[in-house]
């Protein structure tokens, strides 16, 4: 490990207790007993390509940084319900790391200002701040990011333009975790279209039931490269908050959605081929019939029903699927959602069991976010 002559060496570390589990005395105690077989193996730790930890607490706020000065060749780096005793503004170096992960942390801020290899970043949870922790600098090469939070009504809603006014993003995927919609709908702008031309993908996930949709418009029309676009519209009863009492200790806000019109509302797409939504409903027809219209390249449109995970299809309040299972109606919905639109695209109404396989591979993250 230390002369480096071993191609890939992976280190996880994984607690007794699982992250729901630990108490502060947990996270401690795991922190320190990480970081004391940290100092006694430096030489070792020189050598690895990937390095995941979870449910640690650092007492030594420089400790974090650390570990990106003495691991010159990871390439990975994960963690999990990690973070600082104080308050840490994390700033982000190295030459080698193509993929970060960091679900559930509370580092203050996180500042990704020199990482001239990473492709992937993964950021979710950042319930404890106001507003979202985390930046980026120099990341030429980064094609891939996850941003997931649960809204709460004192957030701050994010402007992408802002964020991403430095990179070249190729996949976005945003997950709501069925509560309030924290994405600020913003007009095109120059600084927005530049964060925008080159994303392909865009994945919307467990946006909450009952939404207007139309302010995914704004996305659509800043990113003119953009071929596929994905979400799923879902409450998850088994992960959800419903007592009013406790949403409301929590600041989990009762008024989900955001509202936005848009300034152009004849223009057109010209790559968009594909447009899969899951768990469509009656109300969502005009959206999809806007997004017809818009993209006039649309090759195919799936629409499925609606899905659950494993706990919610088993609970009372779980509701069941909506779309018509007889062959007439279903024909009257494809003739209604292509009404008037010429070469209207490849209309798909499924179930789960009829799941394209492209499709089924990604269910796990539509369900869960």
């Amino acid at each position: 490990m230390t002369t480096h002559k071993i191609e890939n060496a992976e280190f996880t570390v994984l607690t007794v207790k699982k992250r729901r589990q630990c108490t502060l005395d947990d996270v401690l105690n795991y922190g320190a007993q990480f970081v004391s077989f940290f100092n006694e193996c430096l030489n070792a730790f020189t050598g690895l390509t990937r390095l995941y930890m979870e449910n640690l607490r650092f007492v030594e706020s420089d400790f974090v940084s650390n570990i990106f000065v003495t691991c010159k060749r990871l390439n990975y780096l994960g963690f999990l319900n990690c973070d600082t005793q104080k308050r840490l503004t994390l700033q982000v170096e190295h030459a080698q790391l193509s993929e970060l992960s960091m679900v559930n942390c509370r580092f203050y801020k996180v500042e990704l200002k020199w990482l001239p290899r990473l492709t992937r970043t993964t950021f979710t949870c950042w319930m404890d701040f106001e507003e979202l922790p985390l930046s980026f600098g120099h990341v030429p090469l980064l094609e891939f990011l996850n941003l997931t939070n649960v809204g709460l009504s004192r957030h701050k809603m994010v402007m992408l333009s802002t964020l991403l006014c430095e990179t070249h993003i190729q996949e976005l995927r945003l997950g709501f975790k069925c509560e309030k919609i924290w994405v600020q709908p913003e007009c095109l702008s120059e600084r927005l279209a530049s964060a925008f031309h080159r994303l392909r993908i865009v994945s919307l996930v467990c946006i909450p039931e009952g939404s207007d949709l139309k302010w995914t418009n704004f996305i659509l029309e800043a990113a003119p490269s953009l071929e596929e676009l994905y979400m799923s519209v879902i409450d998850h009863p088994c992960e959800m908050i419903i007592d009013p009492k406790m949403r409301m200790e929590l600041s989990l806000s009762e008024n989900k959605g955001v509202e936005w019109e848009s300034p152009r509302p004849h223009f057109k797409h010209r790559r968009l081929a594909k447009l899969v939504i899951f768990c469509f409903v009656n109300y969502m027809v005009s959206y999809v019939r806007r997004v017809m219209i818009a993209a006039v390249n649309l090759k195919d449109v799936y629409l499925y029903d609606r899905l659950a995970c494993s706990k919610c299809k088993h609970m009372a309040v779980f509701k069941p699927g909506r779309l018509p299972r007889a062959k007439k109606k279903l024909k009257a919905m494809k003739k209604l959602l292509a009404q008037g639109i010429e070469s209207a695209p490849r209309i798909h109404l499924q179930t789960h069991s009829e799941m394209d396989a492209d499709h089924a591979a990604r269910i796990k993250d539509y369900l869960c976010s």
